[in-house]
C-alpha cells in the first residue's frame, strides 16, 4: 500500500467506526485508505472513557490498544491551545457553541492545517480553514 504524506485527521466516531467494523466503516474507506492517520489526544480519551464507560473486557480492551497504535497520536502543544481558544470564540460569536471535545478535535486538525473525517459534519460547521470530509448519512 502507498502512503500519502498527507496527514488526516480521524474524529473519534471514524475511529469507533473502523474498530467494529461494518457499513458505516467501509463507507469511510475511501477516505483513509493510504493515508497517514492521525487522532488527536482527546479522541484516545474518549476512546479509553467509551471502554470504561460500558465496562469493556479483557479482549475489547486490547482490541482498542492495537487500534490506537495504528495511528499518529497528536499531543498537546501551545498552537493547538492558541487554535482551541480562537475556535471556542469564534463559534460563540457566532451563536453555535461548540463542545470543548470537538473543538479540541478541531483545533488538531487546524493546526497541521490536515483534513477532519467526521460523521458529524454539523459538529464542526462554520469554522474558518478547516477541511471536513463525511459521507452522508443514507
Amino acid at each position: 500500500m502507498i502512503v500519502s504524506n498527507a496527514k488526516t485527521i480521524l474524529d473519534t466516531n471514524i475511529v469507533s467506526y473502523l474498530m467494529k467494523g461494518g457499513p458505516l466503516a467501509e463507507a469511510y474507506v475511501p477516505h483513509v485508505q493510504g493515508k497517514l492517520l492521525a487522532i488527536s489526544f482527546i479522541t484516545v480519551g474518549e476512546m479509553y472513557f467509551g471502554a470504561e464507560n460500558k465496562n469493556w473486557g479483557e479482549v475489547k480492551r486490547q482490541k482498542l490498544e492495537t487500534t490506537l497504535r495504528n495511528f499518529v497520536v497528536i499531543p498537546y502543544d501551545h498552537e493547538i491551545a492558541r487554535c482551541y481558544g480562537r475556535l471556542m470564540a469564534e463559534r460563540k460569536r457566532n451563536g453555535r457553541p461548540i463542545a470543548p471535545n470537538d473543538a479540541w478535535i478541531a483545533a488538531c486538525a487546524t493546526r497541521h492545517a490536515a483534513p477532519l473525517v467526521t460523521h458529524n459534519a454539523r459538529d464542526f460547521e462554520g469554522i474558518t480553514s478547516l477541511d471536513v470530509i463525511t459521507v452522508e448519512a443514507g
